[in-house]
């Protein structure tokens, strides 16, 4: 539970909505995330590495509460020459209000080995919660996410599964910051975001954090129901040895669609 209560505190989602200075705390935090986590006792290895990585995000709205979310992401290593992995994700969504939701779900995900040699797909299952928030300050939009995963991942050995499970429970706080840069509405906005992963489990030793994941690109709203970003994405990964690191260089393309199913009464 420590793990959980220190999230809740540095996100501060108690206070989100009424206190005057959580920007404030929530750009510290930010930038706090950003700067890496110290390892001890060993000499640190760092893989680098490029990639990419595209999505579609969608929610479905089938009434103004309820809404059913459909994920797809793939991502490439050596930029788009090798698989890294495939992810489905549906859920279920409902909004409190206008800037408030809740959501439900599960999700699969297809990991392709990057060991010489091995051809296995690894495969994982997970289920999730969240609670996501958007406000305005100014003229800047912000999104805040907190995602808990529950991650069910087949464990490989010398390319073969070995029929048994690794459990871990990940905590996922996600800050988001669209702001515009010309008052023509053409214009793509700029994006900044960072999302910092912590996970727990009996056999999480050495990498309490798992990952950052930094990002700052352009956002275009193409019409009410679809827009996407693009920009350069910074994976800062902790392995389970809890001295080797990956850092990902990634290019990143989401599109979000969210279509409305339903009519509007009156209309």
């Amino acid at each position: 539970m420590h793990l959980y209560s220190s999230v809740f505190y540095l996100c501060g989602m108690k206070t989100c909505r009424t206190g005057s200075n959580y920007f404030l705390y929530f750009l510290l935090f930010f930038l706090v995330a950003t700067t890496g986590v110290p390892v001890l006792a060993q000499t640190k290895s760092v893989n680098i590495q490029s990639q990419s990585w595209f999505s579609v995000n969608s929610v479905l709205k089938l009434s103004p509460r309820w809404g059913v979310v459909a994920d797809l992401h793939m991502r490439r290593n050596h930029f788009m020459a090798d698989n890294s992995f495939y992810f489905a994700r549906t859920g279920l969504q409902y909004s409190v209000d206008k800037n408030l939701s809740v959501a439900i779900g599960n999700g699969h995900l297809w990991n392709y080995p990057t060991a010489k040699g091995w051809h296995t797909v690894a495969h994982e299952n997970r289920i999730y919660q969240q609670i996501q928030y958007s406000s305005k300050w100014k003229k800047v939009t912000i999104l805040q996410r907190l995602r808990n995963e529950q991650r069910w991942q087949q464990k490989m050995v010398n390319d073969e599964y070995t029929g048994e499970l690794r459990f871990t429970d990940r905590v996922r706080y996600l800050l988001s910051l669209t702001m515009p840069v010309s008052a023509n509405t053409k214009v793509p906005s700029l994006v900044v975001a960072n999302e910092l992963c912590l996970q727990g489990g009996k056999e999480i030793v050495y990498n309490t954090f798992d990952q950052n994941r930094f990002f700052v690109g352009i956002r275009e709203q193409l019409r009410a129901d679809l827009a996407f970003d693009m920009g350069y994405m910074r994976v800062y990964q902790q392995k389970k040895s809890g001295f080797e690191f990956d850092r990902n260089h990634t290019f990143r393309l989401f599109f979000y669609y969210s279509p409305q199913l339903f009519t509007k009464k009156g209309k």
